[in-house]
């Protein structure tokens, strides 16, 4: 009836690596470069050839959003806005229909909250816009994963 207790097998589990206060260092990819977020010369030549959305598509793939590094986020950030504010308003569907994964329209909603949050001149009025066409396309389940997710864009 009884387990056997006298095993002492479980305390050989290192139980601090569990902890999430844990110091980690930058995320390293596997080339053994530091993860810095997506390649600003990459998007910048997407965008001035009139591919949009696939500037759109891969920002959002690369987006830091696990990375501990500020600077990176922030780059990642103004990078996303500039591409954000590229598309025109006619051209959002299309571009949101092209991001055929929840997880980019969950990271593309961060990124929208972010913009919220760094007004620039007329930024709000366009983000607005991007809000008010995912909302349309995906409803309240992406702004509730947004606003219960720990990791920020």
């Amino acid at each position: 009836m009884a387990k056997n207790t006298s095993s002492s097998a479980f305390r050989k589990i290192n139980v601090d690596q569990y902890n999430e206060d844990n110091f980690k260092e930058d995320e390293i990819d596997s080339n053994g470069t530091v993860y810095t977020g997506p390649d600003d010369a990459e998007i910048t030549k997407l965008l001035n050839t009139g591919k949009n959305v696939e500037a759109l598509k891969l920002v959002l793939e690369n987006a830091p959003l696990t990375s501990k590094n500020q600077q990176a986020k922030e780059n990642a950030r103004q990078l996303t806005l500039k591409v954000l504010l590229s598309i025109k308003g006619n051209q959002m569907d299309s571009a949101i229909t092209a991001l055929n994964d929840v997880d980019l329209v969950d990271v593309l909603m961060k990124y929208i909250y972010r913009g919220f949050e760094f007004p620039s001149d007329n930024s709000s009025a366009h983000l607005l816009q991007w809000h008010e066409k995912v909302y349309a396309r995906y409803g309240v389940g992406c702004i509730m994963r947004v606003l219960t997710c720990t990791n920020r864009a």
